[in-house]
């Protein structure tokens, strides 16, 4: 944080969205929540501290329906599911689940007592409707799953409102779609939070977006908010950023800021540039933040000037010690921004690793005299393996030597689950085909050509 919110101050953000799922410190009955590596009380101090040193305004995120795996796959909430064999969404009917997510959301506004904003997810509430609570409400309520779903997001806006005089609330809006405006204003949640409207295509529907603030206009909403995705919006195991792609996207949200003028009475709050790290919590890892960083710049850099012209790029330039090629997918030069390092680790591991082996594996005595058939019993002709165990041998002490490097830069800023992760994930699989070659190489090369192994490995 040292190191990344001056940067982000410099870029252009004015603020962090910060969405802790079980890295924050609950405590008591919610203990259980916590990951081994949460941040302490004192950590968020720290962050507190170091975003008013850089004028970042902290907006915390706390899911209060959707996206609850963290939670619901403890088997102490189990009760609380909405479909009983997934961990997505709560059974806003239960009794325990209103009081589940109100503590959890104390807990975390009492952390930050000067926040202005809230921000209480509400997306993506899978499996909604399925339960047998919910199948017997919608039978007594005309099947509708969308004042269900309002009924819920009205009491947790309400709870938050109420705790805290002039606190506003916001919640992402793909929920809110296919509800009429009538429905959503008789609600009264538009006197109680402001709707995030989110898109990270590259190709964004600008006129359906249009449709979605004039929808939220007659629904009696005051103010929107849009967003954005710097990474983590594309592929669910994206291990670089597509630049173009993002650009794209947000050249599009510009489009619609600049037509804000045709709602004169709605009143954009923000854009909020979203980074994710999964696509949910039992997914693998999307981009890593300093591999996102060069599109972070050049996306608010673009917010900015308007485009990403010469004068955007300069300024990017500038703060982060790379020249951004959006045609390459690339930052080029040294850098000079914090992660740089791994930024460039990761490409080259990204762009050279799996290549180089699959090379090697191709190798004409391999295929040909030491596949894993060969492997297996034992048979190869020591002469064959003569013509490629230099070859293996080299590009493995590279690759050794290599990522014993990348290790010690991760590990000087993840945490080892995270680091143990992005190494299975990206690394281990083409590591251990080389490792177990060269192991069996010198293992059956010792054999001198000797008959088939009864024995199997």
């Amino acid at each position: 944080m040292k190191q990344i919110f001056p940067l982000f101050s410099s870029l252009g953000a004015d603020g962090v969205l910060l969405e802790y799922e079980d890295m924050f410190p609950y405590h008591g009955n919610l203990t259980i929540l916590r990951s081994p590596y949460a941040y302490s009380m004192e950590d968020i101090e720290e962050i507190k501290s170091l975003a008013k040193l850089n004028n970042l305004e902290l907006i915390p995120l706390v899911q209060v329906f959707g996206h609850l795996e963290f939670v619901l796959k403890h088997e102490r909430y189990f009760h609380l599911r909405e479909v009983r064999a997934f961990p997505n969404s709560l059974n806003p009917h239960h009794p325990g689940s209103v009081a589940l997510v109100k503590d959890m959301v104390s807990q975390v506004m009492d952390c930050h007592p000067d926040a202005r904003w809230f921000h209480m997810g509400a997306d993506e509430v899978r499996g909604l409707g399925e339960s047998q609570d919910s199948k017997n409400w919608l039978q007594s309520n005309k099947g509708d799953v969308g004042k269900m779903f309002l009924n819920h997001a009205v009491s947790l806006a309400r709870f938050i409102t109420e705790r805290r005089s002039g606190v506003r609330v916001i919640l992402w809006d793909d929920m809110l779609r296919k509800i009429s405006p009538a429905t959503i204003k008789e609600s009264g949640l538009p006197d109680l939070a402001s709707p995030t409207i989110w898109n990270y295509l590259k190709k964004m529907d600008t006129d359906g977006i249009g449709t979605l603030i004039s929808r939220y206009h007659e629904a009696g909403f005051k103010g929107v908010w849009f967003a954005s995705a710097f990474k983590g919006g594309t592929g669910i195991d994206q291990r670089w950023t597509p630049l173009d792609y993002q650009l794209q996207n947000h050249l599009s949200w510009i489009k619609v800021m600049n037509s804000m003028t045709k709602y004169p009475s709605i009143t954009l709050h923000g854009i909020l540039l979203t980074g994710w790290q999964r696509f949910e919590h039992h997914t693998v890892l999307c981009e890593l933040l300093p591999v996102g960083i060069p599109s972070l710049a050049m996306c608010l850099q673009s917010l900015k000037h308007g485009a990403f012209d010469e004068k955007a790029k300069m300024e990017a330039h500038h703060i982060l010690g790379c020249n951004i090629k959006v045609e390459k997918d690339i930052c080029e030069g040294s850098g000079a921004f914090s992660g740089s390092q791994i930024y460039h680790m990761v490409f080259y591991i990204h762009t050279n690793l799996q290549k180089e082996v699959e090379a090697l594996m191709k190798h004409y005595h391999i295929k040909g005299g030491f596949s894993r058939y060969h492997r297996k019993y034992n048979f190869a002709n020591p002469r064959i393996i003569g013509f490629f165990q230099g070859l293996l041998k080299k590009l493995l002490d590279k690759w050794e030597t290599y990522i014993e490097n990348f290790r010690m830069e991760m590990e000087g800023i993840y945490f080892p689950d995270t680091v143990e992760e992005w190494m299975e994930e990206n690394v281990n699989a083409n590591m251990d085909l080389l490792r177990e070659n060269a192991r069996d190489a010198e293992r059956i090369l010792k054999l001198n050509g000797q008959p088939k192994s009864l024995k199997t490995l």
